[in-house]
């Protein structure tokens, strides 16, 4: 059933954020606990910034426009960042769909470690690109 935007979810609609959740639990290995380190990362970075359940199930972070989603595969995460290509990148964290003339990526597999500091630039650098868009 659709609804009407900003309309109240049913009561046994789930919202995204609780998807998120369940979808975190759901994973139960590494790939749980990253996802759930990369979403508090990402709130860290943007407090203002809108959980969706887009796709079928992909958690998608938003704020003017698509941040980045969440995909899990079976040995690693996926961030992609709808605007990658035009983002700042100084500490090489994107390493996946770099050919792409759009989006960039970044894969994560058991063990990576993920530099904090350069990760929340990032964010910082997609939503300030989301929300400068149009103002030309």
């Amino acid at each position: 059933m659709m609804r009407k935007p900003g309309a109240a979810a049913e009561p046994h609609e789930a919202s995204a954020s609780q998807l998120i959740d369940a979808r975190i639990k759901e994973l139960g290995d590494w790939r749980g606990a990253m996802l759930a380190r990369v979403r508090g990362l990402i709130k860290q970075a943007d407090p203002d910034v809108v959980e969706e359940w887009k796709w079928r199930g992909v958690p998608v972070w938003s704020h003017a426009g698509i941040i980045c989603t969440g995909e899990s595969y079976k040995a690693y995460l996926k961030l992609t960042f709808a605007k990658g290509a035009v983002l700042p990148d100084p500490n090489n964290l994107f390493n996946a769909s770099l050919d792409g003339n759009v989006r960039r990526a970044i894969d994560i597999h058991e063990g990576d470690e993920i530099d904090e500091t350069a990760f929340k630039e990032l964010i910082r650098a997609a939503v300030k690109l989301n929300a400068t868009k149009g103002k030309r």
